[in-house]
């Protein structure tokens, strides 16, 4: 039987690379990206989409990779050898991080194989970083909710943990020593196998810990000091989010996906920037067609200089910029497309994908190593 001459992945087809640009609104800079499937491959393009730098890594991304302050690259890798807990595992999991300088020379190395999802590389030099470890039976069949999935499937926890450069612990919080898990259930939609999946994390001004919990929805943050939840925005106000990003006006920032929304029938995603103490939000972007920006797993929103915001829009490999008044100007679609390399991973999310966990923006002062002339008007 003949085969179709049409390109079969959907969001290829539909176009890739730099979409649109209004170079007098958009903030400019340069965009850092680490595809969930190529092959540990780093791209840092400029506003036009051009591919200025790359580097090469020895595993795939966990999550992510951020500049950092020295201009080195923070790289969130997925560790060769972390264990399979559960089914979905092998996609979110990092726990091999590297500095690694502009010509790839990795300088600083941490390994935890119970690390999943965020990472944060703090000014200080440490690491904060989400990890997990097997809840008692007795106290996972206090959580409410959630699909099980069999009688004698294990149950993981949240620990949040930070390291200083010499891989030292200097900070612990675990999720069943702080949260009553009768006032944190499981949406139905969501496996009883992970609670209540920590996937972002952010430290505000004060020292108080952000956390996205995913499973139950809704933000909280933790006091350094004893642990308490002093801040809670509660799936009331956002559904099954990512990436909480403290603003220097106090406020979050965060992604809210929108997975199994309340009162709503067509799923959608928004970036939502919250009052901390009303739990109000006070200012937001959708689509004006509500299911064209819609990505039911990962995603991140950062807010640029100019008052912009940079969105990544995970599942399809698509990044763009608002203005406030939620006009976008500029977009780009990832065009390098691959399976998961393992087949654990393959089983959660198959098809050839261009799926990024975050990307982030730089301006070219963040960048000092970059040739003289590189095009961008940051």
């Amino acid at each position: 039987m003949a085969r179709s001459t049409v390109d079969q992945v959907t969001q290829r087809r539909r176009g890739t690379g730099l979409i649109a640009l209004d170079e007098a609104l958009s903030w400019g800079g340069y965009t850092l990206i680490a595809p969930q499937t190529a092959g540990g491959r780093v791209y840092l393009i400029d506003i036009r989409g051009q591919v200025v730098h790359q580097w090469q890594l020895p595993v795939r991304p966990g999550r992510h990779a951020v500049i950092l302050a020295n201009g080195n690259l923070g790289y969130n890798g997925n560790h060769a050898a972390s264990p399979e807990l559960y089914a979905a595992w092998s996609m979110w999991h990092g726990g091999d991080f590297r500095e690694v300088t502009p010509d790839g020379r990795t300088v600083w190395q941490f390994e935890d194989v119970t690390h999943h999802h965020d990472a944060q590389w703090l000014p200080n030099g440490h690491l904060l970083y989400a990890a997990c470890e097997r809840l008692p039976d007795a106290f996972a069949r206090r959580v409410p909710g959630g699909t099980a999935h069999g009688p004698d499937v294990p149950m993981y926890g949240d620990v949040i943990r930070e390291v200083d450069r010499q891989g030292r612990p200097v900070w612990q919080w675990r999720a069943q020593d702080h949260l009553a898990p009768e006032q944190f259930p499981i949406h139905p939609g969501f496996g009883r196998y992970h609670w209540p999946l920590v996937n972002g994390l952010g430290v505000r001004d004060d020292g108080t810990v952000l956390m996205s919990l995913r499973t139950t929805a809704g933000i909280i943050g933790v006091s350094r000091a004893d642990g308490r939840v002093v801040l809670h925005i509660p799936p009331s106000v956002v559904s099954h989010q990512h990436a909480p990003v403290p603003l220097p006006n106090g406020r979050i920032l965060a992604f809210d996906n929108g997975n199994f929304r309340a009162g709503q029938h067509v799923s959608f995603s928004r970036v939502v920037e919250l009052d901390p103490v009303s739990g109000e939000v006070v200012w937001s972007y959708s689509d004006p067609m509500a299911s064209s920006f819609y990505t039911p797993y990962m995603g991140s929103a950062q807010r640029l200089p100019n008052g912009n915001t940079h969105i990544t829009e995970s599942a399809t490999g698509r990044l763009f910029e608002v203005t406030p008044q939620g006009e976008v100007v500029w977009e780009y679609i990832l065009p390098w497309f691959a399976p998961y390399p393992d087949e654990a991973a393959r089983r959660t999310g198959g098809g050839e994908l261009n799926t990024v966990f975050q990307t982030f923006r730089y301006g070219a002062d963040a960048l000092p190593w970059l040739p003289a002339g590189t095009a961008s008007h940051r």
